[in-house]
């Protein structure tokens, strides 16, 4: 098998998590940041604990190598969301430059964590250029999709074709419309999971027709999320392996049109840690290096 970062449904070799605890502190440090971050409701600090406690074993059960983002009094709750703030390339981590402006410490802290272990870092996106790492996914290992969003700007999509262009990587931009507008978090990824090399998870009421388009042409099968299912995080679909994937717990339509399409489904409760801050299972990973 061959080691690499340009993938989403490689085998998991290494990756990034921050602990809820780490991330949401304390009940006390929740009910001061919850509203003005936008979630959706007041998580429970116990209960987000628990739930991240089953959501971290079944990572370990992958055998993959887990790093942990420490405590950082620079960052906020949504530091827990790790994927966000960095991209990971063949030549290094691409450090983005947050679209949040609640988040813009997160790219510097988790620049430190790759430092400390020996994680090289290929660039940096810098002011006026916006980047978040859940507006990118890798739909080959030479290809990579970038959303142009409220969050990832057209400065920054163009510092980020600078920094892949050399190592030989081409860069699709895909237009998000509006939706609910600029403080929704609304990436890519919300609505594109690629589960396998030819299977993604999609919700295409708010994809885009030309980017639709080309998934089909270049091969990929599309499990379409129902519209029921896409507020409660259908879409948000992390492959633990080829066609193994991890998803939030309520989301049974969509798991079994996965599980008629040959994919093995693994849930967890993601009240707390997911629902209510918009991340689901590939916001609360960064994944570095997978086996293909």
């Amino acid at each position: 098998m061959t080691i690499t970062a340009h993938s989403e449904f490689g085998k998991l070799k290494s990756l990034f998590i921050k602990k809820a605890a780490d991330a949401f502190i304390s009940d006390q440090h929740i009910e001061e940041n919850w509203q003005h971050l936008n979630y959706l409701g007041k998580p429970d600090f116990n209960e987000a604990v628990n739930e991240y406690q089953q959501f971290e074993s079944i990572l370990k059960a992958q055998g993959a190598h887990i790093y942990y983002l420490p405590q950082n009094a620079e960052v906020n709750m949504d530091s827990i969301y790790c994927r966000d703030a960095a991209i990971a390339t063949n030549k290094g981590m691409i450090i983005c430059n947050m679209g949040k402006a609640a988040r813009n410490h997160e790219p510097i802290a988790e620049q430190k964590a790759f430092i400390k272990n020996h994680v090289p870092v290929l660039g940096i996106i810098e002011a006026p250029g916006t980047v978040e790492g859940g507006d990118v996914a890798w739909l080959d290992e030479h290809t990579l999709a970038v959303g142009h969003t409220y969050r990832t700007n057209e400065n920054g999509i163009e510092q980020l074709r600078a920094l892949l262009n050399p190592i030989g990587v081409d860069l699709v931009v895909a237009s998000l419309p509006h939706y609910k507008g600029e403080n929704d978090v609304f990436h890519l990824m919300s609505i594109f999971s690629p589960v396998d090399k030819d299977l993604a998870v999609v919700y295409s009421p708010l994809m885009p027709i030309a980017f639709r388009n080309l998934l089909l042409n270049i091969g990929y099968d599309l499990v379409e999320v129902p519209d029921d299912e896409f507020e409660s995080m259908g879409c948000n679909v992390l492959a633990l392996a080829p066609r193994e994937c991890l998803m939030v717990r309520g989301n049974s339509k969509t798991k079994a049109l996965l599980e008629k399409s040959g994919c093995k489904v693994i849930e967890y409760t993601g009240k707390e840690i997911s629902v209510k801050g918009g991340g689901g299972p590939t916001c609360l990973t960064r994944p570095i290096e997978r086996f293909i």
